[in-house]
Formats: structure tokens, sequence, C-alpha cells
């Protein structure tokens, strides 16, 4: 069976990885590197009469599309590689080809991990923590604001210290740099000093003292778990992705509770996911409280360290229907 990986020309090693998977197991992975697409890459769809053919050019070289009986849908780069003299025509080539690009994978009849719109769902977070919530998943109380009364009114109510950051990937650009907002502990003064809020709404949460902070790795009906020792993680703060690099190889083999992992398989499997990456953390009194869930999110360090066997669990579901969760098709 052919199975197209979806991804751009610079991503890490995951994609090796599943690829040597499949291989393995006699299956064919192709490789669909959206930056490079329409510049080095083609694909054409065809429809005469009651005939259908798609099909995908890279070097040369033919892929018929409906010979592809699976897709990973990792990652999406389109348009990258076009070229800046294109001016004020750019952008429009950039949302063309995104269309009919989002078109061709919307109509291949074929599994997909996983489709777009279940992937799309996943990406609010206020969803994600009612739907956890009533799955019972723990969660920190939460407010998701822009207005400055309410942040402070919120902690008034929680009498805890409180966290704040953004809901999704936030950086601004100062003189050529990027500067990532990342998760940041709020002081007293702080709560007296919101101004600009009205402008960009953020997310603030009780700050709960930690343990371990976990990443539990959903792949069909099976969980996959690491944790770090929060120790390490004085250096950072309250956010571990900000020396990310330099903890890689800390991560060691986790087993959530059974109770956690069933209702964390029932979340994923609401929003119609076989892939997903939760985060929780554990508290020194033993609670396991759900953070967020991510479809797209990171896995290859994992593989490496401390040796978690994502990669396969990843070819078993994009080949073998038994090993899903969810059955849905695009």
């Amino acid at each position: 069976m052919r199975v197209l990986l979806i991804t751009h020309s610079g991503d890490n090693e995951s994609i090796e990885m599943v690829s040597r998977e499949l291989s393995r197991r006699r299956h064919t992975p192709v490789r669909l590197d959206t930056d490079l697409y329409p510049t080095e890459v083609q694909i054409s769809s065809e429809l005469v009469g009651k005939r259908s053919r798609r099909w995908l050019t890279v070097n040369g070289e033919r892929t018929d599309l409906q010979q592809v009986g699976a897709l990973w849908y990792r990652r999406y780069y389109v348009g990258y590689a076009l070229p800046g003299d294109l001016g004020d025509t750019r952008q429009a080539c950039v949302d063309e080809a995104r269309r009919t690009l989002y078109g061709t994978i919307a109509s291949l009849d074929c599994f997909q991990l996983d489709s777009l719109r279940a992937v799309r769902r996943c990406d609010h977070k206020e969803l994600q923590l009612e739907r956890a919530r009533a799955f019972g998943l723990d969660v920190p109380r939460t407010l998701f604001t822009n207005q400055a009364d309410a942040v402070r009114a919120f902690a008034r109510t929680v009498k805890v210290p409180l966290i704040t950051k953004m809901q999704h990937s936030f950086a601004i650009y100062r003189e050529g740099e990027e500067q990532v907002v990342f998760t940041t502990a709020l002081s007293e003064d702080d709560l007296d000093q919101l101004e600009g809020l009205e402008f960009s709404p953020m997310t603030f949460q009780e700050k709960v003292p930690r343990k371990l902070e976990l990443r539990a790795t959903v792949v069909g009906n099976k969980v996959f778990t690491a944790s770090i020792d929060a120790k390490l993680l004085e250096k950072t703060g309250v956010d571990w992705r900000r020396d990310g690099v330099e903890l890689l190889e800390q991560w060691k083999p986790y087993q959530l509770p059974r109770a956690v992992e069933k209702s964390l398989l029932r979340l994923t499997k609401w929003f119609g996911l076989n892939y997903a990456a939760a985060d929780f953390i554990v508290t020194p009194e033993g609670r396991h409280l759900f953070l967020e869930i991510n479809a797209g999110g990171e896995f290859f360090w994992l593989q490496r360290t401390p040796g978690l066997p994502i990669a396969q669990a990843l070819a078993e579901v994009l080949t073998t229907p038994s090993a899903r969760a969810c059955h849905l098709e695009p």
C-alpha cells in the first residue's frame, strides 16, 4: 500500500522514523513536501465523464494518488518556495495553491491521520478543557479574557498565584528578531498593570505546584507517556519548551493512571483523532492535571529518549484498520 506523508522539506526525523517503519511493513511511503508546491512539486486532478484521476509529480516522477491507501497529515507549509519577485501576486498564488492542495487531500478516498476538520476542531482550547472535564479529567481553573477586571476578579476567586499564556504560538518581531511569548507567572504588580489586554485576549490559569510534567502521546488505541522532573525546570520557570533542547534526554517513561488514560482516549476519540499529544502536570499530592492537547504535537525526542515506540504505532495505525480508535474518513 502507498502511504502519503504530507510534510515540508525542513521537517525533523519524525518523517524518516515513520517511513522506515512503513517500509519494514512492506508499504511504500510517498513524501509530499508542501513548501515545494506549486514550484518543484506538481499536483493535478482530472475529472472527465465518470472518470477521476489525481497524481503527484516530484522531480519528474509521477505517483497515482488514486492508489494511496492512507495519508499522514503532519505539516503544511504550502507555497513557501514561491519567489519573492512575484510581488503583489505572490499571496494570491499561495492562497490558490493552499485551496487546491486542501481540495486534493479532502477528495482522496483513503484513511487520513487525521482529517483536516478533526485537526482544526481540536485547535479550540476552550472546547478542549470543557470536554476534558466532561470525560473526567482534572483541569486547572482557567480564564480566557481580554478584560482586566475579569482577571482581577478571577485572581480573587482562585486565591493562588496565576500564570498567563497565549492560546497558540505568539511571536513579536522586533528589529528582525523573533520574540516568542512564553508562559509567564503573574505578580501582584502585574495584576495592576494589564494595559494592552483589550487588544489581545490571553489565557490565565492557576499556578499549580508541580512534581512532574508529562507528555502523553495518543496513537490509535494506545497511549505513550513520558515524564520530566519539575526540579529540572527551575531555569525555565513555568514552561519546559523554553529550554526544550537542553532537556530532551531527561525524559523518562511514565505510566498514566488507568482512569486518566481512559479519559484521555475518550477525549481524542471525541475529537475524531488517531494522533494527539497531551500535556499534564502531576502535583506533589499526585493529582494529574490536564493542560492541553495538540493534534500535531511533536514526538521525535520521545522516540529517541526514552525510546517510546511512537513511530511504530503510527505506521500500524496508517496501515491497519483494527489499530485505529477513529475510523472517520475525510
